[in-house]
């Protein structure tokens, strides 16, 4: 089993990969899908070395010793480690990539992708298979969704731009959810809020179902055709927008909902061309 230390800028380049796990503290990830040889390019290291290590199997695993997968999320330990790099791979690879602070980019990937993060910020571009993220102050943004979205945090927001997903549900305490969708027949949006707010833009001629409670928090919708009921201790807005088979779920406590009528980014884009 190859393994490596690195310690200054380098380049390297892998045989088959089918599997990342990549674990950075501060800096910047990319983790990118490409037709070619699976490399790593570092153009920083300050602190601690990273240990690679390629596995017979095709794992390919970047990390310091002592950040565990696990161990992401509840990373305390002091001292500089600060790197910048950027990983190609197939875009049918596995990904686990988990940061502290660091910024990170995960582009392409159509396989399963884990992310886990503290306070820096993900974004995960077209990426279109099993997608779970998870952060504690840390936000995340996600432009071409075509997969499944799992998304749960303390405080980090939201973002969904150009959505088409099958699966998407988000968890907060006081993030806020800001998502662009377009739903397909088969589509199915949950999302769950203690305060944060939850803001959803829906095409005007989407076939969905929609049901939306809240505790204490303030519900507004752009379309006429759902209805607000209210009772001491809860409000909803509930009702078939189209023909329905699609369905769309928001519940919170004090966070406010609302859902608002136009285009999607991905059909303005081809309206305007």
């Amino acid at each position: 089993m190859p393994q490596w230390t690195i310690d200054s800028p380098g380049r390297l380049t892998f045989g088959e990969v089918t599997a990342l796990n990549v674990r950075v503290v501060a800096g910047r990830l990319a983790v990118l899908a490409s037709d070619g040889p699976p490399t790593l390019e570092v153009t920083e290291v300050d602190g601690s070395p990273l240990v690679v290590t390629h596995n017979d199997d095709g794992r390919l695993t970047v990390a310091y010793k002592d950040l565990t997968w696990d161990g992401i999320l509840g990373w305390l330990r002091p001292g500089p480690r600060r790197t910048t790099l950027t990983l190609t791979v197939p875009k049918t690879c596995a990904v686990q990539a988990g940061v502290v602070s660091a910024s990170a980019v995960v582009a392409g990937m159509e396989g399963s992708t884990g992310v886990k993060g503290v306070s820096g910020e993900i974004v995960l571009d077209n990426v279109t298979g099993e997608v779970q993220a998870e952060t504690v102050s840390g936000s995340v943004e996600s432009r071409g969704l075509a997969g499944d979205l799992s998304f749960s945090t303390i405080s980090g927001d939201l973002t969904v731009a150009a959505g088409r997903p099958r699966r998407l549900r988000t968890n907060t305490v006081s993030g806020r959810v800001t998502a662009d969708l377009e739903l397909e027949p088969t589509g199915h949006v949950t999302m769950h809020s203690v305060s944060g707010a939850i803001v959803v833009r829906l095409p005007h001629d989407v076939d969905t179902d929609v049901s939306v409670h809240t505790t204490s928090g303030r519900i507004e919708s752009a379309f006429p055709e759902l209805h607000t009921t209210s009772a001491p201790g809860t409000r909803s807005l509930r009702g078939r927008l189209g023909g329905g088979m699609a369905s769309l779920t928001a519940t919170t406590m004090s966070g406010a909902v609302t859902l608002l009528s136009g285009s999607p980014a991905g059909r303005r884009g081809e309206e305007k061309a």
